[in-house]
């Protein structure tokens, strides 16, 4: 005998205790990955480029490229989804440029770094998502190209995603490039296994 589950939501203070977790953790995945100078995919890794390759600071560089995402995000997603957003991408950015004064790492492995990284992003990236926000950018593009020409949203993303790691190598050795990648597929892993719509009911 089955039965039906019954869908509740989340409140709004459940939805700003899962969005600051979400940000407070993604700001700690930039600051181990830029203390590493390591790279990562998506917006987030387009504007650890450019901070590297600039030298101005990745929470402006990240706060600013979102800017043009936010009218796709709310034509394709709603304002709901917009507004957390929005606030989850401002947080992060602010947050990437005062948490380095908050903590140091005396020594970091950098395999176990680029991991650590990529268990805190991913358990970020979960909270936002579950929460109806995320850190922006090229994923509502993937949607958008999706709709409007049917290529897949994931090809989008994955081929942003190599684009970055092809210029990366311009800016570091292979090594650390290959580390990552390693970090990026953590990520990804952490989302895959526990982002699951069928088994998380909760909107």
């Amino acid at each position: 005998m089955t039965q039906t589950a019954k869908v509740s939501r989340h409140s709004m203070i459940e939805d700003a205790q899962g969005i600051a977790y979400g940000t407070v953790m993604a700001s700690f995945g930039i600051v181990i990955l830029t203390h590493l100078g390591l790279v990562t995919g998506q917006t987030a890794g387009l504007a650890v480029l450019i901070s590297y390759a600039t030298g101005w600071g990745f929470g402006p560089v990240f706060f600013a490229i979102n800017l043009p995402f936010y009218l796709l995000g709310w034509l394709r997603m709603g304002p709901a989804f917009t507004i957390k957003t929005f606030l989850a991408v401002a947080s992060l950015s602010g947050l990437s440029m005062v948490m380095p004064g908050w903590i140091g790492f005396e020594h970091l492995n950098p395999v176990f770094g680029a991991v650590l990284f990529g268990l805190a992003s991913g358990s970020a990236l979960l909270a936002l998502f579950r929460h109806g926000a995320s850190l922006g950018g090229i994923g509502i593009l993937g949607l958008m190209i999706q709709d409007r020409w049917g290529v897949r949203a994931g090809w989008v993303q994955l081929g942003f995603d190599a684009l970055l790691f092809t210029i990366a190598l311009c800016l570091r050795d292979v090594p650390t490039v290959a580390l990552s990648f390693m970090g990026a597929v953590v990520v990804n892993l952490v989302i895959a296994i526990n982002h699951r719509r069928d088994r998380y009911i909760v909107a």
